[in-house]
């Protein structure tokens, strides 16, 4: 992935890819950076419900767990 910011002094703009990108399909996206400064992005609400496990007694039986 090739990202660069630049600031165009006339109307066209000279794109130079990296040779691997010749013959494949490439995207190329303009917008200025106050646009994008507007977008919000939404914080996620993590939760954990942590669950209360008595594990006295317990043994771990490995070639159990391995079993196919």
């Amino acid at each position: 992935m090739v990202r660069t910011l630049i600031t165009p002094e006339d109307r066209n703009i000279l794109i130079r890819v990296p040779e691997d990108y010749i013959g494949k399909q490439v995207e190329v996206i303009a917008f200025t950076l106050e646009e994008n400064s507007n977008v919000t992005q939404v914080k996620k609400q993590v939760s954990f419900s942590a669950l209360k496990l008595n594990t006295i007694g317990y043994k771990f039986n490995r070639e159990e767990a391995n079993e196919r």
